[in-house]
This record gives structure tokens, sequence and C-alpha cells, in this order.
């Protein structure tokens, strides 16, 4: 039987990527970003080169009501959600640069709210079924902490431990949740954030593309592996950041403000 794949920020970046290694599978689709423009570009593009059903949603999930306002959707449309991949994400404010709190509330929400309410969701239809597979897209950057804002590593490493929590509370079920912890990857995610100085100053080895992080996020969730991260550069890494002797070390190097 044909699957159906819900992904956030799908409009761009690992989104897109997302979308068409799916799509590649056979599987259906449904896309939700904000922008529906570029949206309906991509589904028309994959609709067209894979023949599967592809539908787009545009929505904001900064907004705390979002995440019900699309399950309230998918439920209405007759739909049955297979994969759930919560890609949506920004570089976000600073902690202390910017000084209104409105900005900080809406990144939190994002990055960290918007995806448990996500789960909150559409995990249990999948429990009742039988089958589910959830990729939260998170970062290396939640792996070791930098001072780099305060925000961005932090929301990332909850995703971890969310689904880590996850993947035990759902063993036995059929439904697998993993978060996909890239490293530096070749998507359009610097240009919008503004940061292409830094992009351009690091080696290229350090870089990955983003065919190369889905594939392994996908592999990672069917296996039900909780934690993957991407890039065998990376992988050799996160054992030393995670090291208890070698943790301290790398946080007294880390350059102060």
């Amino acid at each position: 039987m044909k699957k159906t794949a819900l992904i956030t920020g799908a409009s761009a970046g690992l989104g897109v990527e997302f979308a068409v290694q799916l799509a590649a599978q056979g599987h259906d689709l449904v896309l939700v970003a904000r922008r529906k423009e570029k949206l309906d570009e991509v589904a028309k593009s994959l609709a067209e080169a894979h023949g599967v059903d592809v539908r787009t949603m545009s929505a904001d999930l900064s907004d705390p009501s979002a995440p019900e306002d699309l399950f309230a959707q998918v439920q209405s449309e007759g739909l049955a959600i297979d994969y759930l991949i919560n890609n949506a994400g920004s570089a976000g404010p600073s902690l202390f640069e910017e000084k209104d709190w409105a900005p900080q509330a809406k990144f939190l929400e994002l990055m960290m709210t918007s995806v448990t309410h996500m789960c909150h969701h559409f995990i249990p239809p999948m429990r009742e079924r039988g089958f589910g597979r959830v990729v939260n897209v998170s970062s290396f950057a939640g792996r070791l902490a930098r001072p780099a804002g305060a925000h961005y590593g932090p929301s990332k490493a909850y995703l971890v431990a969310l689904s880590e929590e996850l993947a035990l509370l759902l063993r036995g079920t059929g439904v697998h949740a993993s978060a996909l912890c890239p490293g530096f990857t070749h998507t359009d995610f610097h240009e919008a954030a503004g940061m292409m100085e830094m992009k351009n100053s690091l080696p290229g080895f350090l870089w990955y593309d983003a065919e190369t992080v889905v594939r392994d996020g996908l592999r990672a969730v069917e296996r039900g592996k909780p934690i993957m991260v991407s890039g065998r550069l990376y992988r050799w890494l996160d054992p030393i950041a995670q090291s208890v002797f070698f943790r301290p070390l790398i946080k007294a190097m880390a350059p102060g403000r």
C-alpha cells in the first residue's frame, strides 16, 4: 500500500531533498511551508517526475495554532500520515543581541514546541496503525555547547532528547523516531540566514550535500536508530564531542565573547 509523508519546511533546502527522495520511493506527499507559491512549484515538479500525489499546505509553525490546524486539515482530507519529517527551522535571533522577546518566543515555538506539538497529534494514529516513521531534523550543533547565541544549539539539543525518549516510548509499536544531526550542509539555509561570509570562510571538507544528509536520515529511521549524525567526519567527531574526557577540553578551547 502506498504511504504518505508530511514534510515541514518543504519549500527549500533539506525539505525539498526529503520530498525528492520520498517521492522517488513512491510515497505520496504533503508539503508544508509558509511560501505557498514555492511549495506549488516543488509539488508540480515532483508529481510530474515521480507520478505521486503531492498536496501543499501553507503554515507558519512559529504560530502556536499551526500544528493543530495542520492535523485538522489532514484529517478533513482523509489522509493517513506514515512519515512525519519535522524539518522547518531557522537560524534564529541571539538571546542577548535581540532585545525584544517576541522574536525569541517565535523562534522557540518554531524550533521546539511545534515539533513536539506535531508529534503529539500525528504519532498516536501511527501507533494505532502499527507503522510510522518520524524524523526530527536536529543538528551537530545540538551535540556540543558553544558560544553562539544560546538559541540554535540548545533548541537542536532538545530535538535529540525528544527523539531518544520517543524512540524508547514507541519501542515495539512499529513506529520509529529519529533525530537527524547533520553538520555543515550545502543548502540555501546559509544564504537565507545572511551567513554566506561564514560559509565561504570554512574549508570544503566540512561540508556535505543535502542528498547525503537526507539519505542518512531516512536509512536511520528505517533501522530504528534514535540518533543519526550525518557525514563520516561528523560521525567520527561525535564520540569525541560526547566524551567525558574531551568535552571539558573542547568547551575550554571555545572562544569567549
